[in-house]
């Protein structure tokens, strides 16, 4: 399997970027080659697979025989996330600081170990800071001749990506790719069972990873079952602060999950680094002035923590909207494909008992929430004014 094989339903992005690495073997061989670029940016919905495309496309550029074959050193070590040239940015907290990027410009402009590409692929750059933007900007303007950037950002806000980068960059766009394509990736890929697959790809609205997940984890599939009970459990005013509070709780609980073991492997490696637990000569003053450091560690975990709270209650609040969609379209009459097409009896039930127009202001008090939580109100408040407009509709 090549590469490619790992982008799901993007039939028109691969055959770009197949071309552009075909032109920068042919630069790396010294046959000339024309119509690379040195800046990209991949946008497209959530799940949509914009970083495993920018991968894709870096193991194309390393790969020994220019195509993304898959097999040779190059193809499996960028796929693995181990090539030495290749460096992959993932915002773990709220952004991307301006120190963070002017260490990876100046490392992205060394010549490549390998002799061919030096790849920076950097997700999510819609969380770059106005200086991590600047710091990019120059190297985006002037690059190294054998480096290449590779930027990603969700195509919902790609204005948050700055004009003047954006500009110079090559555009990739990626679709919400089909659920047939993603049922037979969770098969051949992951050897999910093809009915566990199939259903898994018709409720992930899209998101490959969500598939993913659904179709492997018990508990994810739990926590969408108890946030799919909410539209019709509020059956009392009571109800309301209390699936208000299960669903903060739940989002907590989760982070907490992610984080707890690999901040405690952080704070170990980060103190056995700085001389902790050391007994020869001189260790005691290696130890002194140690605190700032793990005080900056506790903030990059704290602000990590807080990140994936937010994820973990916006991929609720996207399966809420979707049922209210659900009832839209059940009420309507229209045969379009649902988006819980499991939940189909609840989204009738509910169309039946609420009009067209209830049922869309609560839609409209889903996705209030969502910007109100991207405007860092406090989870818990922004959560409960949306239940309360769901309970009274």
């Amino acid at each position: 399997m090549t590469v490619w094989s790992q982008v799901v339903g993007q039939a028109n992005a691969v055959e770009v970027l197949t071309k552009a690495a075909a032109a920068a073997a042919a630069i790396v061989r010294g046959d000339g080659g024309s119509g690379m670029t040195h800046a990209w940016l991949f946008t497209g919905p959530p799940g949509s697979g914009r970083s495993v495309a920018a991968r894709a496309f870096a193991a194309a550029l390393e790969c020994e025989t220019g195509t993304g074959c898959g097999e040779c050193q190059g193809c499996r070590t960028t796929m693995a996330g181990t090539h030495a040239d290749v460096r992959l940015v993932v915002p773990e907290g709220l952004s991307i600081s301006v120190a963070e990027m002017r260490a990876l410009v100046q490392t992205a402009a060394r010549r490549p170990t390998s002799g061919r590409w030096q790849v920076v692929i950097i997700e999510d750059a819609d969380r770059l800071t106005e200086g991590a933007a600047n710091a990019l900007l120059k190297a985006v303007e002037e690059p190294p001749n054998r480096t290449v950037f590779l930027l990603c950002a969700p195509s919902d806000h790609p204005d948050d990506v700055s004009v003047t980068i954006r500009s110079r960059c090559r555009g990739v766009s990626l679709r919400i790719p089909p659920a047939e394509a993603i049922a037979e990736v969770l098969v051949h890929r992951d050897s999910v069972e093809p009915k566990t697959a199939q259903w898994a790809a018709s409720v992930c609205g899209g998101h490959v990873g969500r598939a993913r997940r659904l179709a492997t984890d018990e508990a994810a599939r739990t926590r969408r079952e108890a946030v799919l009970r909410i539209p019709l459990g509020l059956r009392r005013p009571s109800d309301i602060f209390t699936l208000a509070d299960d669903l903060v709780k739940a989002a907590e609980t989760e982070a907490s999950d992610q984080s707890d073991s690999r901040d405690e492997i952080e704070r170990d490696a980060l103190k056995t680094a700085l001389g902790a637990g050391g007994t020869g000569k001189g260790t005691a003053a290696a130890t002194r002035g140690t605190a700032g450091a793990l005080k900056e560690l506790e903030r990059r975990q704290k602000s990590r923590a807080t990140r994936t709270q937010r994820d973990t209650l916006d991929l609720a609040l996207v399966d809420l909207a979707g049922f209210y969609r659900d009832v839209l379209v059940a009420g309507s009459g229209s045969t379009a494909v649902l988006n819980h097409p499991d939940r189909a009896t609840d989204a009738r039930t509910a169309a039946e008992d609420w009009s067209p127009e209830s049922a869309l202001r609560r839609l409209e008090a889903v996705l209030a929430c969502r910007e109100a939580l991207e405007l860092n109100v406090k989870p818990r408040i922004a959560i409960e004014a949306m239940v309360t407009t769901l309970y009274y509709g």
